[in-house]
């Protein structure tokens, strides 16, 4: 029990400054003496920084896995779920506004650097396009469901990347609120039998 409480809290320390710093940034000796634990111990459960790594996109899997399922207890609907997703901006608007993403900004120093994790890490892209491609398909829009998961991952993307280069909380709302509106429209739709299936606006315009 011991050996694996302190494994999960390297991992965790590890996690937390491969976002605050960077991969590249962070170093054994850095997570060390935040778990305060000797070099000898360190190794005994990880022989390298690329086996913290792994390790690392392991635990955002879970964690990510994790807090979708609570989504889809807590959302009665599509919309609902969808819209748990678009609040991250908000409910980790913090930590969003000073370091940006953490998915993002994981597989951008990743792919800069040519690592053989990206792939890894690019999973946890997938894990939202995936969910929200069900969704989607849920709501109605089965022929368009992955376009528009696209869609609205690369609007929060862009709106979590703007955000940590702006500071501006009132950009951020506002994206989130059209985001929302745009959700609405396509529920709308998707509810119309005889209504257009594809989105009624341009996928670059969320209003």
């Amino acid at each position: 029990m011991a050996n694996r409480a302190t494994r999960e809290e390297i991992v965790g320390v590890a996690d937390d400054l491969f976002y605050r710093r960077g991969f590249d940034h962070t170093s054994f000796a850095d997570i060390a003496e935040l778990v305060k634990i000797s070099r000898g111990n360190f190794y005994h459960h990880f022989k390298t920084k690329d086996d913290i790594l792994e390790a690392v996109i392991q635990k955002r899997l879970a964690d990510r896995n994790a807090m979708l399922e609570r989504w889809e207890i807590e959302g009665k609907t599509p919309v609902e779920r969808i819209s748990s997703f678009i609040d991250i901006l908000i409910v980790n608007g913090d930590k969003i506004k000073l370091y940006g993403c953490p998915i993002g900004t994981l597989t951008s120093e990743l792919a800069k650097l040519n690592h053989p994790a990206q792939p890894d890490a690019g999973r946890l892209f997938m894990l939202f396009r995936t969910w929200l491609r069900r969704q989607f398909v849920t709501l109605g829009r089965e022929a368009d469901a992955d376009v528009l998961a696209m869609h609205l991952l690369s609007r929060s993307q862009g709106a979590a990347t703007l955000f940590n280069a702006f500071q501006d909380q009132d950009f951020v709302q506002r994206e989130v609120d059209q985001m929302k509106d745009w959700l609405k429209g396509i529920a709308a739709e998707a509810s119309t039998p005889t209504g257009d299936k594809l989105p009624r606006t341009n996928p670059l315009d969320a209003s």
